[in-house]
């Protein structure tokens, strides 16, 4: 009994990190040119730099990156991890804008998915206000540059 109320304290704590812990990063179309691709709007640290910087503030997690720039791609992988993992880091990218298929992949999983961007998608073109991934994600994160995915990890513990 004694051990049970102490597992159940420890799920609790905001602050707890479940060992093994698995969390999947998809990253969209263009995002495979951060550090190159409008530096003013996306920063000069490619993805691959940064996620280094995120498993060091989260050793306890176990990421799992994937980037493409076909939309398929991202479906499948969607369904690849979407019933296994803990959490789904989504950027969409400009398929965030267009992409029935990615918002009906997110919406049929049961692994909950966070959308993320770096720049504020409000602040830009019109077009990109609207995303399709928004109404089914569990939220949404925008406009912390690559810090909005350290955002989303945290929303997952």
């Amino acid at each position: 009994m004694f051990a049970t109320q102490g597992i159940i304290q420890m799920l609790a704590n905001p602050f707890f990190i479940y060992l093994g812990m698995k969390i999947c990063i998809i990253n969209g179309p263009n995002l495979n040119l951060l550090g190159k691709r409008e530096p003013s709007i996306y920063g000069n640290s490619s993805f691959e730099t940064y996620l280094e910087e995120l498993k060091s503030a989260f050793p306890s997690i176990d990421f799992d990156y994937f980037q493409s720039n076909i939309e398929g791609e991202i479906i499948d992988k969607l369904h690849e991890v979407g019933f296994d993992y803990e959490g789904i880091v989504l950027n969409a990218g400009a398929y965030t804008h267009t992409s029935v298929g990615i918002a009906d992949a997110v919406k049929a999983i049961s692994t909950p998915v966070v959308e993320v961007h770096i720049s504020n998608t409000h602040t830009r073109e019109s077009f990109r206000h609207l995303s399709y991934i928004s109404p089914v994600a569990k939220g949404v994160i925008l406009g912390f540059g690559m810090q909005s995915y350290q955002l989303a990890v945290q929303s997952f513990l």
